[in-house]
């Protein structure tokens, strides 16, 4: 039997380190399969006049490394990403610029903001949010409005999601308010956020489009491809939503935001999302390093293209650190404040019945 040892060190012998190769390669797939050269206002070919002549026949791993991370640099883009291993250590870089939101909050005061959004539906009459049958999505309501948050859209049973979403959709004949949360949403499947706006969709209606670069022309990429919502299930809620987003919402998040919106019942409230719609296209350098590039180009049912700026929001609100001191979530706050505005008159005077989800069982 091959030992480890053994499997790696052939694996090894078949990498090429050629410094120039490597460094021909990756800047070539830049330019055939990156598509926003122009909107993250970057000079692809000034890029490779400026750092190919620093790649030479003796340049070593290391300072190939740090001349590629010089050359990405501008981008900005959370989707371009080089790993590498160097010297018995992993290397990383991203030329993602830090979104406002993490610059404000640091990953325990981000935990902190949300027990604080916790603190502030619980005093206007909610339950704490808790887990549903996905472990993706946490719900809670009062007597007139319900509150979602997704956490991420990757990662989770559809089966488990279809459960979840089929026991919320029990309340919602009951309710006149919706607020769903994707702040710090990383991502995830576009199928994802289309199967759960499917359940707040009142007729179908075009969500998004997306085209894939595929070559170095202006014009090389795919057909436009068109995503639709529609409705799903038995019943759907179509009153009042107001989505909360902020510029750490990225990927899968900024599709669901940007299919959401559509529904002329939905208005976002917070800040823009990040700007980086596209999958990630993976790929491998000779010598064994690899990296992402997005290779998407998304456009909205009116083929407006966010990238580079997010998908806008229509009432600005920022969160920041005073809201942990202070116990509120000005979010919540404006959010209920909109859905109250645009509460329908009450038709029944009847007691509604409060009961949380009792999931699983």
């Amino acid at each position: 039997m091959r030992s480890v040892s053994q499997i790696d060190q052939d694996r090894l012998s078949h990498l090429d380190p050629d410094p120039k190769k490597n460094f021909e390669e990756l800047w070539q797939t830049f330019n055939d399969r990156y598509p926003f050269f122009e909107i993250r206002n970057v000079d692809w070919k000034a890029q490779y006049d400026q750092y190919r002549p620093c790649v030479k026949a003796k340049t070593t791993q290391d300072e190939l490394f740090e001349i590629i991370c010089q050359m990405l640099d501008p981008l900005n883009d959370g989707h371009v990403n080089l790993t590498a291993k160097l010297s018995g250590k992993t290397r990383h870089f991203s030329p993602e610029k830090k979104p406002r939101f993490w610059q404000e909050f640091n990953s325990g005061e981000v935990d902190q903001l949300f027990e604080t959004t916790g603190k502030t539906l619980v005093a206007n009459g909610f339950a704490q949010p808790k887990e549903t049958e996905a472990w993706v999505l946490r719900y809670c309501r009062s007597r007139s409005f319900a509150y979602l948050r997704i956490l991420e859209l990757e990662g989770i049973n559809k089966g488990a999601l279809a459960s979840a979403l089929g026991t919320i959709a029990r309340d919602f004949k009951e309710l006149d308010g919706y607020m769903i949360d994707l702040r710090n949403c990383p991502g995830g499947d576009d199928s994802t956020a289309i199967a759960i706006i499917n359940r707040f969709c009142d007729q179908k209606r075009v969500a998004f489009h997306r085209k894939s670069k595929t070559g170095p022309g202006g014009d090389d990429f795919t057909p436009v491809r068109t995503w639709y919502i529609e409705p799903h299930g038995e019943v759907q809620f179509t009153g009042p939503i107001v989505v909360l987003a902020c510029d750490s919402v990225f990927s899968g998040g900024e599709a669901f935001a940007l299919a959401i919106r559509e529904l002329p019942y939905v208005i976002i409230i917070g800040d823009h999302t990040n700007g980086i719609f596209s999958y990630e296209l993976e790929s491998k350098l000779p010598n064994g390093w690899k990296y992402t590039l997005s290779y998407q180009k998304y456009y909205s049912a009116d083929m407006q293209c966010f990238e580079g700026k997010g998908v806008p929001v229509d009432i600005e609100v920022l969160n920041t650190k005073a809201d942990i001191d202070a116990g509120v979530d000005p979010l919540i706050i404006a959010a209920l404040k909109n859905l109250t505005s645009r509460q329908m008159p009450v038709v029944s005077d009847e007691n509604v019945d409060l009961k949380e989800p009792s999931w699983g069982q």
